[in-house]
């Protein structure tokens, strides 16, 4: 970050002498940040015997919300590149990929065996007949193969879209169906919490549902010689890619900036998933940016982040190839077969980078982990938590339990930008609870209602200029209507994301939940993260929901259901405590009138907790779409409850 400073002021940003006025010239003058971030961290793309590799930096800047398809802002025109090329411009023995899983490490490959083995798959594909602009899907563990198989498509220009394997077969037909794949990766099964998942008979009827494909490649992952002989126009992994002792050289397909690169999916608990399309150069020079600068990675760096590929982190991860990193997957359960698995992990790999979720944080520190007293940590730096608010006491945590030196980073951003609004900064301080910083070139505020930019008090988290990640489009979506709908009615010409934030005197952020499950009881707007925060700290608790009841035409309250430790229970005297302490670090208006223990909370694929479904359960009307639920079943804990009658 420091040198990118120096690199900006001798290009004419005489003002930058610090983070802050950094990122005031990065809102103020995009047309010269990007460029900036672009020569700095060396994006490969065809060269101009004079000039830059673009004709203009950015057309409609001033346009943020595409009025039609063809007119909006559009970055880097003229300019030609190729995604996977970016990644793969590392050479060498040193480890580029390591894999783990619940049974320890099994894999790691160089950067030449990783370039070799993309060489063998894009000539595959290609043999095929798979051109730029198809699409290629994969229903995949987190492995190593996956990576290989998104690079082979983004080498020639097709699109990649990927589910985990714990997706169900209306889930996955619902996001592949609408964007008709040729090409699907699929493995045999995976490994979670202990127990080995066959995922050949869903595979079987998810390629029923996909009439458009061509070709299905079996990954062997729990079995030598999977049985894949039921599965249309399927084919093992090893007679699709042949392990030529000579890999054929890669023939990277230089495309135009805004040509797509990956569909990744909204979570379609209301509705049939959106189908996102992102660009292949505005996610390079975003991730770059953000792994680069804001996270301090390089080369000889280790980034591991706890994921799956059917989540947008998946695609972050990956992209610090671009800058030399080796990446570490892991496939299984975060906290088995003990809790301390990741832990031995870091420690082997000398991870640089532990990426996490703040629900795992809290968890480890239920679980009583003290990875200090256990683990030698010294190669960590730095640990990024996302997914999720980030409460006040896993900062705390963090500090006491895992490593007091190291810089912990709550970022936050989405699927809808592959990337992040907030994110850490290396030169500046953490401030416990909040975000670090907002990101160079996000020109994020937080609004009230009437439009008007706040400080210190929640509102709307908006972006007031356009970005190059941005979506290029919704799939199926000709007119726009589908894009300006999800983000710009509310405000015009402004981006506004769902979440519901607030930015404090340290110019940092603290999300407070997603603006569609705050709650309104008596006019005050609460976020329900402010809740989670403290109940959550309870020793009995181990996480819990709550949502706004209405109750006849005008009143309502609010309920929080608990899910407690094994043996706990709900009395009298732990609802005191749980009000009490809401009461005194919340506010009054935060006290739930009702609070209800359950089994299980209904959560997104990618881990979200869904408020939004438990809310329609608990009111009598329908779910939309439970396929986009890890555990659909656990909805039927909230029908009809007595608790809820009075």
């Amino acid at each position: 970050m420091t040198g990118f400073m120096r690199f900006a002021r001798e290009r004419g940003a005489l003002g930058v002498i610090d983070y802050p006025s950094l990122w005031k010239w990065s809102v103020e003058h995009p047309e010269e940040l990007w460029p900036a971030v672009w020569k700095c961290l060396s994006v490969i793309a065809d060269q101009r015997e004079v000039g830059d590799p673009w004709d203009e930096v950015v057309v409609g800047l001033e346009r943020m919300a595409p009025p039609d398809p063809d007119i909006g802002p559009r970055w880097f025109t003229g300019a030609r590149l190729n995604f996977a090329e970016n990644l793969l411009r590392f050479r060498g023995p040193e480890a580029a990929i390591i894999a783990w899983n619940e049974r320890g490490k099994y894999a790691s490959h160089s950067f030449d065996e990783l370039r070799a083995e993309v060489a063998r798959v894009a000539k595959a594909m290609r043999d095929m007949g798979i051109v730029a602009g198809d699409r290629v899907a994969g229903y995949m563990p987190n492995v190593p193969e996956t990576v290989v198989a998104m690079l082979g498509a983004a080498s020639i220009g097709a699109l990649w879209s990927s589910c985990s394997p714990d997706f169900g077969v209306k889930g996955v037909v619902d996001r592949f169906g609408q964007i008709e794949p040729k090409l699907l990766f699929c493995a045999d099964g995976y490994r979670y919490a202990g127990k080995e998942i066959d995922c050949l008979e869903r595979v079987k009827e998810i390629v029923d549902g996909l009439p458009t494909l061509e070709r299905v490649v079996v990954l062997p992952y729990l079995n030598d010689d999977p049985d894949a002989r039921l599965i249309r126009r399927a084919v093992a992994w090893r007679d699709f890619v042949p392990d030529d002792e000579y890999p054929p050289p890669i023939d990277f397909e230089r495309l135009p900036f805004d040509h797509p690169l990956y569909i990744l999916y909204s979570s379609g608990t209301t509705g049939l998933p959106k189908c996102m399309v992102h660009g292949a150069g505005g996610t390079l020079l975003q991730h770059l940016k953000e792994l680069a600068l804001h996270t301090d990675l390089g080369a000889g760096d280790r980034l591991f982040y706890f994921t799956t590929c059917g989540w947008m982190m998946w695609n972050w991860m990956v992209s610090a190839l671009a800058v030399g990193s080796c990446i570490v997957l892991y496939d299984g359960a975060p906290l088995a077969p003990r809790p301390e698995i990741l832990w031995d992990m870091a420690e082997r790999e000398r991870v640089t980078v532990f990426g996490t979720s703040a629900k795992y944080l809290a968890l480890a520190e239920k679980a009583g982990v003290i990875p200090r007293e256990t683990h030698d940590l010294s190669s960590l730096q730095a640990i990024l938590s996302t997914g999720s608010p980030l409460a006040a006491h896993s900062y705390d945590w963090v500090k006491r339990s895992v490593k007091e030196t190291v810089r912990l980073s709550s970022i936050s951003g989405g699927t809808d930008i592959v990337s992040c609004f907030a994110l850490g900064n290396p030169i500046g301080p953490v401030w416990r609870g909040e975000l670090q910083t907002r990101g160079l070139g996000m020109a994020v505020e937080v609004w009230d209602e009437a439009g008007n930019p706040v400080v210190g008090t929640p509102g709307e988290l908006v972006c007031t200029k356009p970005f190059p990640s941005m979506p290029v489009a919704f799939w199926r979506d000709p007119d726009g209507a589908k894009y300006r709908a999800a983000y710009f009615e509310h405000f015009p010409n402004v981006w506004r994301h769902g979440d519901w934030a607030e930015l404090t005197e340290h110019d940092g952020l603290i999300i407070h939940g997603r603006s569609d499950a705050t709650l309104n009881p008596g006019g005050v707007r609460i976020g329900t993260a402010e809740i989670y925060r403290q109940v959550e700290q309870l020793p009995e608790v181990v996480e819990c929901l709550a949502i706004e009841q209405t109750l006849g035409e005008v009143d309502s309250r609010v309920v929080l259901f608990v899910r407690l430790r094994e043996k706990a229970q709900l009395d009298d005297a732990l609802r005191d405590r749980i009000r009490q302490r809401i009461r005194e670090h919340a506010s009054p208006h935060h006290v739930p009138k009702k609070i209800v223990q359950v089994a299980d909370i209904p959560r997104t694929i990618s881990g979200k907790i869904s408020e939004i479904a438990v809310r329609e359960v608990v009111h009598g009307r329908p779910v939309k779409n439970t396929d986009a639920l890890a555990n659909p079943s656990a909805l039927d804990l909230y029908r009809d409850l007595p608790e809820l009658r009075d």
